[in-house]
């Protein structure tokens, strides 16, 4: 009986053991099973963590770059590729490997030195001059150890921009004024100094300060209407406006600076009504017949015509047969005070303000303007006007 009871027992242990094996490899297995579920919910919860920063730092409007310790790149938004021009990813790369600007690694650099940096400026190395505005900082924990850097970009082009402009706005008014000045100035004081006893040389003196007069005046008057324009201040009186008769009045007010070139005066407008301020029309006529007469060969002409377009709207040009423009300075000839040859355009007179103030006359119509030229063969300035009234 007791054989019989151990072995009974036995095998009752050797089974239990077996039982108890499965089961604890059951629970090891469903325990590893728990933790590589509980990995991929923690990897899928970073994943998901660093979308959603993705996507809240594609949504600034600033260029946003997070450097890690080892000063690789552990995010980039979608405003800093734009700025850089750039379509790979750049998650693990250096500076150096991924934009190739020596400057900005000497930034991130001296911003792990000193903490943080702000208002940085620099220069991009590419042909359309563009200008960055960099604030950067070093992110720690809370031990105090550095885990990365940050960095915010901003785009400063348009201002620096503006800024030339203005610079050169207030020299190029600064010069044109100083010259009539000085000679106002310089006649004066001679006229004072005794030559107002001789009539001869005082009449002949105050010519000259009458037509600086003028000219200072013309360049004020050209300042405030560009100034009214620029800044949608000015009020069109439109009514139909008919075109050739308004031509030929410009023609009959600018014939002598033409005949003392021995340029003749083409009227080729057909019989075209517009919508437009007649007032404002006849400035946008004179500036571009007084451009043309200035710069056109002498013995010359100078031709006003145009058409009625496809689409309705009327078509001008303005053209004379000078030394033409330069291809570089097409872009840029509407500009204020802008000048192909400064020289000679003194020389000319005139205040740099009138194709300015073309542009944007037609441009208050609601019509574009441009210019073609080829140098040798003249320029010709076209523009347009809403179309035609109806009666």
């Amino acid at each position: 009986m007791w054989p019989c009871f151990f072995i009974f027992t036995l095998a009752a242990a050797v089974g239990i053991h077996f039982w108890w094996r499965q089961k604890f490899r059951r629970q090891q297995r469903q325990a590893l099973a728990d933790i590589e579920g509980f990995q991929r919910r923690q990897q899928q919860t970073t994943i998901d963590a660093r979308a959603q920063q993705q996507v809240l730092f594609n949504s600034m409007l600033e260029g946003l770059l997070l450097l890690d310790r080892n000063r690789k790149i552990y995010l980039a938004n979608r405003a800093f590729k734009n700025l850089f021009s750039i379509k790979t990813d750049l998650h693990g790369k250096t500076i150096m490997e991924a934009l190739r600007l020596h400057e900005l690694a000497g930034l991130v650099e001296s911003v792990e030195t000193k903490g943080q940096v702000f208002d940085y400026e620099f220069k991009l190395p590419d042909m359309n001059e563009r200008w960055l505005q960099v604030n950067a900082a070093v992110i720690t924990n809370s031990a105090g150890e550095r885990e990365g850097t940050i960095l915010v970009f901003h785009d400063l082009t348009r201002l620096k921009q503006l800024e030339r402009t203005r610079e050169e706005f207030v020299a190029n008014v600064s010069h044109e004024l100083r010259t009539p000045l000085s000679l106002i100035k310089g006649y004066v004081e001679t006229l004072l100094d005794g030559a107002s006893g001789n009539p001869e040389v005082a009449g002949r003196f105050l010519k000259i300060i009458e037509r600086n007069t003028q000219r200072l005046d013309l360049l004020i008057q050209d300042l405030l209407t560009i100034s009214a324009l620029e800044a949608g201040r000015m009020k069109l009186n439109l009514q139909p406006v008919v075109l050739r008769p308004l031509v030929e009045k410009i023609f009959s007010d600018l014939k002598p600076p033409a005949d003392n070139k021995s340029i003749t005066l083409v009227n080729q407008l057909p019989e075209l009504t517009a919508t437009a301020d007649a007032s404002r029309l006849e400035q946008v006529f004179a500036n571009l017949v007084d451009n043309a007469i200035k710069y056109g060969r002498a013995q010359g002409r100078v031709i006003i015509g145009g058409k009625k377009r496809d689409d309705g709207k009327i078509e001008i040009f303005a053209q004379d047969d000078g030394p033409g423009i330069p291809a570089e300075s097409l872009g840029r000839i509407f500009e204020r005070f802008y000048r192909v040859d400064k020289a000679r355009s003194r020389e000319q007179g005139g205040t740099g303000l009138g194709l300015s103030i073309v542009k944007h006359i037609v441009q208050a119509h609601g019509g574009e303007v441009w210019v073609k030229s080829e140098p040798g063969k003249g320029a010709t300035f076209f523009f347009t006007l809403p179309k035609e009234s109806k009666e």
